[in-house]
Protein backbone atom coordinates (compact mmCIF):
# COMPACT_ATOMS: atom_id res chain seq x y z
CA UNK A 1 0.00 0.00 0.00
CA UNK A 2 1.32 3.63 -1.24
CA UNK A 3 1.19 6.18 1.63
CA UNK A 4 1.77 9.84 2.37
CA UNK A 5 3.04 11.38 5.22
CA UNK A 6 3.94 15.18 6.26
CA UNK A 7 6.14 16.13 8.63
CA UNK A 8 6.86 19.76 9.85
CA UNK A 9 9.36 21.35 11.80
CA UNK A 10 10.10 24.81 12.46
CA UNK A 11 13.25 26.67 11.74
CA UNK A 12 15.84 29.18 13.33
CA UNK A 13 18.44 31.51 12.51
CA UNK A 14 21.80 29.53 14.05
CA UNK A 15 19.94 26.55 14.96
CA UNK A 16 18.90 25.26 10.92
CA UNK A 17 21.84 22.70 10.95
CA UNK A 18 20.71 20.94 13.75
CA UNK A 19 16.81 21.31 13.14
CA UNK A 20 17.19 19.72 9.90
CA UNK A 21 19.46 16.47 11.33
CA UNK A 22 16.19 15.79 13.66
CA UNK A 23 13.71 15.85 11.40
CA UNK A 24 15.67 13.90 8.74
CA UNK A 25 16.17 11.22 11.96
CA UNK A 26 12.16 11.92 12.91
CA UNK A 27 11.23 10.63 9.50
CA UNK A 28 13.92 8.21 9.66
CA UNK A 29 12.63 6.59 12.85
CA UNK A 30 8.66 7.09 11.13
CA UNK A 31 9.83 4.95 8.13
CA UNK A 32 11.75 2.14 10.42
CA UNK A 33 8.57 2.14 12.48
CA UNK A 34 6.14 1.74 9.76
CA UNK A 35 8.30 -1.09 8.34
CA UNK A 36 8.68 0.77 4.98
CA UNK A 37 10.09 -1.01 2.01
CA UNK A 38 10.30 1.74 -0.76
CA UNK A 39 10.51 5.01 -0.46
CA UNK A 40 9.32 7.18 -3.96
CA UNK A 41 9.83 10.68 -3.10
CA UNK A 42 10.63 13.01 -0.59
CA UNK A 43 9.78 16.96 -0.71
CA UNK A 44 10.70 19.97 1.14
CA UNK A 45 9.28 23.21 1.24
CA UNK A 46 9.58 26.38 3.06
CA UNK A 47 6.83 28.46 5.10
CA UNK A 48 7.59 32.15 5.29
CA UNK A 49 6.90 34.69 7.86
CA UNK A 50 5.68 38.02 7.42
CA UNK A 51 8.85 39.56 6.08
CA UNK A 52 9.53 36.55 3.37
CA UNK A 53 12.08 35.00 6.17
CA UNK A 54 12.26 31.20 6.26
CA UNK A 55 10.30 29.89 9.64
CA UNK A 56 9.52 26.30 8.86
CA UNK A 57 10.12 23.72 6.91
CA UNK A 58 7.32 21.12 5.54
CA UNK A 59 8.62 17.28 4.38
CA UNK A 60 6.59 15.09 2.74
CA UNK A 61 7.26 11.55 2.37
CA UNK A 62 5.56 9.00 -0.17
CA UNK A 63 6.32 5.46 0.41
CA UNK A 64 5.27 1.86 0.36
CA UNK A 65 4.21 -0.67 3.22
CA UNK A 66 3.60 -4.29 2.21
CA UNK A 67 0.10 -5.65 2.36
CA UNK A 68 -0.62 -7.97 5.39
Amino acid sequence: MIKIRTFMTPIKIFATSRELQDLDAQVAAFLNDEKADKVFSVSDATTAGENGETIGLIRSVAYRVAEA
